[in-house]
Parts: structure tokens; sequence; C-alpha cells
């Protein structure tokens, strides 16, 4: 929640006229099938876009992919289609504070040889303290959980 928050900020603080949204993967069969029985199923994105709206971001602001996307690589190049389509010059690009290292590396990879620059921003309602890792139990499961990620896509991988 924190980072659909932050870019609210950044929309209605007018550092940004778009949000793009994010989606994952809905690879969960019991969703088709209820889909295929007349059920509609809301995705936590629709969830955020009704979110969104609520709290003053207008819906033609907002772009949400039709595809899902399983790491940051696929969100990078997914988010560098738009970009290029739309002649975009900067982006923006929210997360969590612990993510934002991966984040740098996978766009910048995705968007060298384009004149769009990337600037990366770690959302203000994360609670939790990098530079003070140890102290809290919740902090060390970041760390823990991203630090093999971040290895992997500073050695190539992750593409």
């Amino acid at each position: 929640m924190e980072r659909p928050l932050e870019a609210v900020d950044l929309y209605l603080a007018h550092y940004a006229p778009r949000i793009v949204l994010s989606r994952g993967n809905l690879e969960d069969e019991a969703i088709h099938v209820a889909e295929a029985r007349g059920a509609r199923v809301v995705s936590d994105t629709d969830l955020l876009e009704m979110m969104m709206i609520e709290l003053g971001v207008p819906a033609e602001a907002l772009i949400s992919p039709d595809r899902g996307h399983d790491n940051t690589a696929q969100e990078a190049r997914t988010v560098r289609e738009i970009a290029l389509k739309q002649g975009w010059r900067r982006i923006i690009i929210v997360s969590s504070k612990y993510h934002l290292r991966r984040v740098s590396m996978a766009f910048g990879r995705t968007f060298r040889g384009t004149d769009v620059q990337i600037l990366v921003h770690g959302s203000r309602y994360d609670p939790s303290t990098p530079e003070r890792w140890w102290r809290r139990r919740g902090d060390v499961r970041w760390l823990m959980s991203e630090l093999p990620k971040v290895v992997a896509y500073a050695a190539g991988l992750g593409e």
C-alpha cells in the first residue's frame, strides 16, 4: 500500500502526469474457474485503481497494462514499452526502500540506450529502516529476502 500512496502524492504534487500500475500474474486456476462461472474477480490492481481515484487521481491518469509480471525486470520492460510509445523523457519509479537498488539495476539496464531518465524514489510510507536493519525483525526479513535478488541482478540475471 505504501507504493501506491506515494505515487498518488507525487501525482497530486504535479511531479508526474501519469501513474503506471504494475499488475502481478494471476496464475491461480481457481480465479479462471470463478470467472468462467460468471464471477467478477477483482484484482489487487483494480482495488488500487479505485483507491487512487477516490484519493483524487483521475482515471485517465492511470495506466494499467493488461499483462502481469513475475519480477522487476518484466515490469521494467513493460514500462519501457509504454515510455517509448508515449515519448516520456523522465520516469519516477516508486518502490519500497529495500527494493531501490534492484529497481535501479533492472530499470537502468532496460532503459540503457534510450534518452529516458530513470529516478528511483522510496516511499515515505514504507516503515522499514535499511540504515538500521539489525534493529527490527521485519527489516532483517526484508534484507534476507532482497539480498540474493540484488546479487542475481548484479550478476546479470533476472532478465
